[in-house]
């Protein structure tokens, strides 16, 4: 009886230990959503709980576990959760364009630019946007943000930057294009190249900057301030110095381009991925599908000209304005080519170009040129986390990637539109959007 009342002394001794040990850590959420796309390109999961630790997937229940003692319980329940969005093609340092962009370079102090780009991030954020890739931006804002953000002391979307974009003298990247010449000393110039030497400079000028990702364009460009045209202003040569002395570097590329001679002479110099890409021709299908290439289609610009010029009809100088009437007139008919020739397709908006915060526009808009609901949520998703070479931590909702998530009324897979309200928003464990 000794024995047996010492262990049951013991048991009572014990008992708030093993409590203790089966409460959860004080930096464990548990999630309860409705229905779950952990995995887009995959069917949809039912009821289920995600289980969080330190910012991070530690596991997926099916149903509605309780939470232990101790857990923070996020009830989703009744709505619908997916992997965080993920938007590789944005300007976070502007909202402007036409005639207003112009004027907003000049009179825009370095850290106006910087709270500017600190808002739109934000909003980017609150749209479900997790992670966005920057294709450019001149004063460095950008990059600042990135480092703010992955330090914890700034809110805003995980940040893949490309520093300066980079073009030929005269090129879409030549910033002193409608400014009169006496004031070209002022703006910065070194993301501009000419010749081989010239072009391996501009790269590594943007590697000691600190970049993650390397711009350059190709063809002209809808709003730069020169009628050349929108075919390709940039020699072989040029175009294969920048992408091996950027993959020298273990940068991938992005190519602003429209026509396809430039198209294709950037696919074929070993681009990682195609921006806008307005114009395919056979050679264009032919070479994505050999290269493994990306295109990233961003049809949502239509949606900034057309808001543009019904505020204002003289918003673009008549050189520009000629170029933004051809691309709303064609938006949308190189996807349509390239979604049965099977070429890979990112998510990605010009925001900027068009509105930040209305990122998900472009989903209404790959669906009505040829995608489906499932296959531009994956494109945002899985693709677009792909392409920015950090589907080891975002693109899928799995144990060990980072908690980044999103959940909506109404299932996107039905309606792609409800995207666009989205309630509730995670990134890495943190709540920035709440659904109650």
């Amino acid at each position: 009886m000794r024995v047996l009342g010492g262990m049951t002394a013991m048991a009572f001794a014990l008992a708030p230990a093993m409590a203790a040990a089966q409460a959860a850590p004080a930096n464990e959420t548990w999630v309860h959503a409705g229905r779950l796309l952990d995995r887009p390109g995959k069917a949809p999961r039912g009821a289920s709980t995600i289980v969080i630790r330190d910012g991070r997937i530690a596991e997926i229940r099916d149903g509605h576990a309780p939470a232990p003692a101790g857990a923070k319980l996020i009830d989703l329940s009744g709505r619908y959760v997916l992997p965080g969005l993920i938007d590789s093609h944005v300007h976070l340092d502007s909202d402007a364009g036409g005639v207003q962009a112009l004027v907003e370079n000049i009179e825009s102090e370095p850290a106006v630019v910087a709270y500017r780009t600190a808002v739109n991030a934000r909003k980017t954020l609150d749209a479900g946007f997790t992670t966005v890739r920057n294709l450019g931006d001149w004063t460095g804002a950008t990059l600042a943000l990135r480092d703010a953000v992955a330090a914890g002391t700034m809110p805003g979307p995980r940040i893949v930057d490309a520093g300066r974009s980079i073009s030929t003298t005269s090129g879409h990247m030549d910033a002193t294009l409608g400014v009169a010449e006496d004031l070209h000393a002022g703006i910065a110039e070194d993301n501009l190249c000419d010749g081989v030497e010239s072009c391996r400079r501009a790269i590594r000028l943007q590697v000691r900057r600190g970049v993650d990702v390397i711009k350059i364009a190709t063809t002209g460009g809808v709003n730069s301030r020169i009628g050349a045209g929108l075919n390709r202003q940039i020699f072989d040569d040029e175009v294969k110095a920048l992408v091996d002395t950027a993959h020298l570097y273990k940068k991938k590329v992005a190519v602003h381009a429209h026509g396809a001679d430039g198209i294709n002479a950037a696919l074929a110099a070993g681009a990682d991925s195609i921006e806008h890409g307005t114009l395919l021709d056979d050679e264009t299908l032919k070479l994505f599908r050999q290269s493994g290439a990306w295109y990233v289609p961003t049809l949502s610009t239509v949606n900034g000209y057309l808001e543009r010029l019904a505020a204002d009809p003289d918003a673009y100088p008549p050189a520009v304005l000629e170029k933004v009437k051809w691309r709303i007139g064609i938006t949308g008919k190189a996807l349509e080519r390239a979604v049965p020739a099977g070429v890979r397709i990112a998510f990605g908006t010009d925001a900027g170009v068009s509105r930040h915060g209305r990122n998900a526009d472009e989903f209404a808009l790959m669906v009505k040129h040829g995608m489906t609901a499932a296959q531009a949520i994956e494109a945002a998703t899985v693709n677009a986390a792909t392409l920015l070479g950090v589907d080891k931590d975002v693109g899928t909702l799995e144990p060990g990637k980072a908690a980044d998530l999103i959940a909506v009324e109404g299932d996107p897979l039905a309606d792609v539109s409800v995207l666009t309200r989205v309630a509730f928003v995670m990134k890495d464990g943190r709540v920035h959007k709440s659904a109650e």
